[in-house]
């Protein structure tokens, strides 16, 4: 009896050699990489412990110029899941990915959202009202609009759920647990907003990234440059920007995180007013900064429309 004893204490021994590193291997964080940090942000609220993401474009980056390195190949290659905003947010990202032979799930964030589309006065208008439905024609800042953010991580939950199913529970729980935090904030920014006539409603920023922003809240934004750092402005354009400024008293005007400040700052002065704080729209800030996180941002960015509207 004593020798059948031992003999399994030696073979549980051994299966628990054999399983210790197989437990170990599960156990390690679900490799994920990011196209932009505000995704970045989404995809660890949703994955929690149970992922390690990596961003490409980080914070304060523009996204639209981001020129990936090989060391970004290299982390796509080495991921389990790719997390892309599509809407031809990011068309580098699907290049990356195949120039760096990846071969993993890939996630695009915006499926399902209904896309504003860009005319070609580079007016933002809803898809329904003219049929078109090219990514081409797109805006691709759908995040802007909180309830949107509700579809990004159900999808994020949905992938991660793919490549690490024991981790659905969890991915699920944790999406609709922020889809509650998105309804909350919505509810409050809709609060704030309404104590500004819709008429002063009006901002100038740098470029057109606040579209389904200013659907959402009812609020008219106005820009010198397109959806791209690639649409560059007129003077024709800059000029008559001006104009409306004085003519409609405008004082409203922010320059964004991820932009040169110059053409703004000259903007505001010839048009008498002050820039105010930096607005937060295609990256986060870094970790110090306001908009650390996807909701910091969207709080510190209504907080201050909130003042500069209240000038106009």
């Amino acid at each position: 009896m004593k020798r059948i004893t031992l003999k399994r204490l030696a073979l549980s021994a051994l299966a628990v050699h054999v399983l210790l590193p197989a437990m170990a291997a599960a156990a390690e964080p679900i490799p994920v990489v990011a196209s932009f940090s505000i995704l970045g942000d989404l995809v660890q609220v949703v994955g929690g412990d149970r992922v390690k993401v990596s961003t490409l474009a980080g914070p304060d980056a523009d996204a639209h110029e981001f020129a990936p390195s090989p060391q970004h190949a290299r982390a796509v290659l080495n991921a389990r899941l790719f997390v892309i905003n599509g809407l031809n947010f990011e068309p580098w990202a699907q290049k990356l990915a195949k120039s760096a032979g990846y071969k993993g799930v890939t996630v695009v964030a915006s499926i399902g959202v209904k896309p504003r589309l860009r005319d070609e006065a580079g007016d933002s208008h809803d898809a329904k009202e003219t049929g078109q439905t090219h990514a081409a024609d797109a805006d691709p800042h759908a995040w802007q609009n909180p309830n949107n953010v509700v579809l990004y991580v159900q999808n994020i939950a949905a992938g991660l759920a793919k490549v690490d199913p024991n981790g659905a529970v969890t991915y699920q729980a944790n999406a609709a647990a922020y889809a509650e935090k998105l309804k909350n904030f919505d509810a409050w920014a809709k609060e704030q907003f309404a104590t500004v006539p819709v008429a002063k409603r009006k901002v100038i920023t740098s470029h057109d990234a606040f579209g389904y922003l200013a659907a959402h809240y009812q609020i008219r934004f106005l820009a010198p440059e397109g959806i791209s750092a690639d649409a560059e402005p007129s003077a024709k354009h800059v000029a008559e920007l001006i104009r409306q400024m004085k003519r409609e008293k405008i004082r409203a005007v922010f320059v964004e995180n991820m932009r040169n400040p110059k053409l703004i700052t000259q903007l505001g002065r010839d048009a008498g007013a002050t820039v105010g704080a930096t607005l937060y729209s295609d990256a986060l800030s870094g970790p110090a900064g306001p908009g650390s996180s996807y909701l910091k941002m969207m709080q510190h960015n209504v907080t201050q429309l909130l003042a500069g509207m209240r000038l106009n």
